[in-house]
């Protein structure tokens, strides 16, 4: 009797240590390679991460229990070449499926009563938030910092500064995440959602859409950055004092291009009058919608589509008593550039030529 109890000791010794063995095995050379995070950069990813350890501890635990117990059982109890006998009849045992059947429920209450105070602790307000309305829509992110009165495509963040997003999507459901601070939270259309953490590591991240919204939902990203605040109160100043496109009509826009170079136009005034003064060019003065004579005899009715092959093609079509090689003719390509320069910094896209069309729409005698 001593000898078959020492035996069981034996096995059970042997069993808990193999499963010990394993569960650290599974956790750090399986596991921990397999489900890497990226680089915690909030103070709520700490909170996160732990829980995450948690649940690939427990993972690894339940993984190695049942296995080893199998496997062992397979290996150490198999039935030997030549053994004819039957093996012992097992009723069960009552201990063990209480055993089994508790500790796995406490386990499950335990994670959620965790998963509650964790999340609890994410949605605390915290002194001093920074406040950040975001818009999303297809497919693109928009940042307004009422507190600063600027607005940017891009998402400035001064390190260790406690944020509150308030988020709001203008057509479909999206989710603002960015993996490095470890939270996520969804955009829901007619209602405001929050978002807190603080950012703690500097650097540049991206934010991308968790929500499928779209044919191009997997390029719904917005730069962030994570400066310092001598950095964010630069930056700013910089977007104060910056035109905001997107606040204005094409209108106001036209307006804007018709200007000198060193107001932030492309210099049509030198050339263009608004007060039907003679220039180097017709004047914008009632321009729309006029007759006009070409150089060949022809006339035309300045419309949408001969104001824009002027501006593109500006030697084709030259109205009567004004000269060719007088316009510049790379407008084109400044047009362009100054397009993909405003969607980087102002996350719109706009049509300069159409913009000066509205323009001279309004320019009425």
């Amino acid at each position: 009797m001593e000898g078959r109890y020492m035996g069981k000791n034996k096995h059970l010794i042997i069993v808990a240590v193999l499963i010990v063995l394993t569960t650290l095995a599974l956790k750090f050379l399986v596991f921990g390679p397999m489900f890497q995070l990226p680089v915690r950069a909030s103070a709520e990813g700490t909170l996160i991460d732990t829980m995450f350890q948690g649940h690939f501890w427990m993972i690894s635990f339940l993984f190695a229990l049942i296995m080893v117990i199998m496997l062992y059982a397979v290996v150490v109890f198999r039935r030997r070449p030549g053994d004819e006998t039957e093996g012992p009849h097992v009723h069960g045992s009552t201990v063990l499926e209480i055993i089994w059947t508790v500790v796995p429920v406490v386990a499950v209450i335990g994670f959620g009563v965790w998963g509650t105070v964790t999340l609890g602790q994410l949605l605390e307000a915290k002194p001093n938030e920074m406040v950040i309305e975001v818009t999303g829509k297809q497919w693109q992110w928009s940042f307004s910092y009422p507190e600063q009165d600027v607005k940017s495509p891009q998402l400035y963040l001064p390190v260790n500064q406690p944020v509150v997003l308030q988020m709001t999507s203008q057509d479909v459901l999206h989710s603002f995440w960015v993996p490095e601070f470890r939270v996520k939270q969804d955009l829901v259309p007619g209602r405001t959602t929050t978002l807190r953490f603080t950012p703690t590591l500097a650097g540049d991240y991206k934010v991308r859409c968790a929500e499928i919204c779209g044919l191009e939902h997997a390029n719904m990203l917005a730069d962030v950055r994570v400066v310092s605040e001598t950095e964010f109160a630069s930056w700013v100043e910089e977007r104060s004092v910056a035109i905001q496109y997107a606040d204005l009509t094409p209108e106001q826009r036209g307006d804007l291009w018709h200007g000198a170079e060193g107001d932030g136009g492309f210099g049509c005034n030198s050339c263009h009058s608004i007060d039907g003064s003679t220039g180097a060019g017709p004047t914008w003065l009632g321009l729309y919608g006029r007759q006009e004579t070409l150089t060949d005899g022809s006339t035309i009715t300045v419309d949408e589509e001969y104001i824009r092959n002027s501006i593109l093609h500006p030697n084709d079509q030259i109205v009567s008593g004004f000269n060719r090689d007088v316009m510049p003719q790379n407008y084109e390509e400044l047009f362009a550039a100054k397009q993909a320069e405003i969607l980087a910094s102002d996350g719109i896209e706009i049509d300069i030529i159409a913009d000066l069309i509205a323009y001279i729409q309004t320019l009425e005698e």
